[in-house]
């Protein structure tokens, strides 16, 4: 039997007098799965209401599963699954209140397609419909994925979010201003900020801060914000904040160039021309976080004239793996302050021990999802999904079949921005091991459109025959020097400045992106800064610079032509 609302409230054990009606509470919410067929296939095409639309998983591979994010929680009720011809004969439902430890509130091994339509009894935020058989060779596709529930607590929610608080600007460009705000709070949980210029919505999102772009220079803007709940309460509006744009008197690297793409072996900017950028690395952001605040970003915008930061997000050795929330926020607030700054942004899933991307794939799903549902907007942010793949059973096979699983997760929110996937043997395109596999790539090349590939190198050991090896994929394949140093591949030891300056020629000459590792104090001769320089300073001129940060800060201010 088909369970209506009376129904579910009554195997829910409630009072439907004192319950607040059954909704459809799946419709439109973001949606991510365990991979897709291919393009036109995502995850949200199953909540979109559209049931000439669906997603579907990679053909013939268990386990796949879909999930929603309702947003807040939620007592569930009930859950519909209109199957396509490849249908799951073996499933759970499950709903979690964090996306990560999940509860099972029904399951089935005999499940025979068409719709499935089941009554359950659970509460969370997160749902999925988890396959563990598929009922064809194909793999798992479902028309509509629905839920059905009511706000978690029992009743009918009409408490407004507390008004967020503290707005402020966190920085501005002759084209943009960034905000940032004290979290609201509600009774149940809120799901979001309306952020207003004026009186106009110009954005709504998810976390406590917000770029917004398109601004005119010299020009004075007003906003606010307000949160609100899953059952749709608003808060009031926050205290006003007014701030005015800069002059504009010179054109950041950003505002100039704006969406990046990959056009055929070159990176190209929004009007189609082929541009080099240059910029820094952080480290760790686990050990050297205090080398990234708003003093030395200005320096490296301003000083250095850097066009990219690379934010280095460790995965072990103390980084993401400890506390996902912590670094995941502090990715968000440092993507806000490039973009402030007119920098694009890059986000380095710093993957190294374990070599095998594969070991931490359900990590950067849920890392990336977040990230790019929330900077989906900006025109300056780049996805490296893999730091240094490595190990003698780590193929460019393996590498492509991550990276084919990873890359749809991002372009389910961005459909835009370049996503750079290293290459065997630390990327090295295979020189530090195997051999050169540029060929390899090029012959099976990862699916989807702005991929490019990454080269690392450090001049006193690597030479002639990785100089060689770019030089050649440079030609064939779209490539990002996403780290390199001046010394051994330790980051450590005698600077190589005459190797340096031929990878340098190389990159000007093919039009070849790089980033310099690293902005930080570190004790190696490959940080840019003296022992003892962050978290205060100084960090603009040479005063406090390495023979290496003096190097390369004169070849970042050396900007290409825009």
């Amino acid at each position: 039997m088909i369970a209506t609302p009376a129904t579910a409230a009554r195997a829910l054990g409630v009072s439907a007098a004192i319950t607040a009606p059954v909704q459809l509470i799946s419709r439109g919410k973001p949606a991510t799965a365990s991979s897709i067929e291919g393009a036109g296939f995502e995850a949200g095409l199953a909540v979109d209401g559209n049931t000439a639309s669906r997603w579907a998983s990679a053909e013939g591979i268990d386990p796949q599963w879909i999930r929603i994010d309702l947003g807040g929680s939620y007592s569930i009720s009930r859950v519909r699954l209109n199957w396509e011809v490849a249908y799951g004969s073996a499933y759970r439902i499950e709903v979690s209140p964090n996306g990560s430890s999940w509860t099972s509130v029904y399951s089935t091994g005999s499940a025979d397609g068409a719709v499935d339509d089941q009554t359950v009894s659970g509460t969370g935020r997160y749902v999925r419909v988890y396959g563990t058989a598929r009922g064809t060779e194909w793999g798992y596709s479902l028309w509509e994925f629905d839920v059905y529930g009511t706000p978690a607590g029992g009743g009918d929610d009409t408490t407004a979010p507390s008004v967020p608080g503290n707005l402020r600007s966190t920085g501005t460009t002759s084209s943009s201003v960034s905000l940032a705000w004290n979290a609201a709070t509600d009774n149940v949980g809120v799901t979001g900020y309306e952020v207003y210029r004026g009186g106009t919505q110009v954005a709504t999102v998810t976390g406590t801060s917000h770029t917004d772009t398109g601004l005119t220079a010299a020009t004075s803007y007003t906003y606010t914000v307000r949160a609100r709940d899953a059952a749709g309460n608003r808060s009031g509006a926050s205290t006003a904040v007014t701030v005015q744009t800069g002059s504009g008197g010179g054109s950041t690297p950003a505002a100039a160039n704006g969406q990046l793409r990959v056009c055929g072996t070159k990176l190209c900017n929004e009007a189609g021309k082929q541009i080099q950028l240059r910029g820094m690395s952080s480290h760790g952001i686990q050990w050297y976080d205090q080398c990234l605040n708003n003093a030395s970003l200005d320096a490296l915008a301003n000083d250095w004239k850097a066009d990219i930061l690379r934010i280095s997000m460790y995965i072990q050795e103390g980084g993401y793996e400890t506390n996902p929330r912590a670094f995941t926020d502090r990715v968000h607030q440092l993507i806000e302050m490039a973009t402030a700054r007119g920098m694009y942004a890059l986000v380095d899933w710093h993957m190294l021990t374990p070599g095998d991307p594969n070991y931490n794939l359900s990590r950067a799903r849920t890392f990336f999802t977040e990230i790019a549902q929330r900077h989906n907007a900006k025109k300056n942010v780049l996805y490296e999904i893999a730091n240094e793949p490595n190990g003698d059973s780590v193929t460019w096979s393996v590498i492509r079949n991550y990276a084919n699983q990873l890359v749809p997760v991002i372009r389910q929110y961005d459909p835009d921005a370049p996503i750079l996937v290293g290459t065997p043997a630390w990327s090295s395109l295979g020189v530090s091991g195997p051999g050169d596999q540029t060929d390899t790539i090029r012959s099976n090349p990862v699916s989807g459109t702005n991929i490019m590939y990454t080269f690392h190198f450090y001049a006193a050991s690597h030479g002639t025959a990785y100089l060689n090896a770019l030089s050649r994929a440079a030609d064939l394949l779209p490539m990002f020097v996403s780290e390199f140093g001046t010394q051994t591949a330790s980051g450590d030891g005698a600077n190589n400045l005459t190797r340096s300056q031929q990878y340098i020629d190389l990159m000007a000459q093919k039009k070849i992106s790089w980033v310099s590792w690293n902005y930080s104090d570190d004790f190696r001769t490959g940080a840019a800064f003296t022992t003892g320089t962050c978290p205060n300073g100084p960090y603009a001129g040479t005063s406090r610079l390495k023979e290496a940060g003096v190097w390369v800060r004169d070849r970042i201010r050396t900007a290409d032509d825009f």
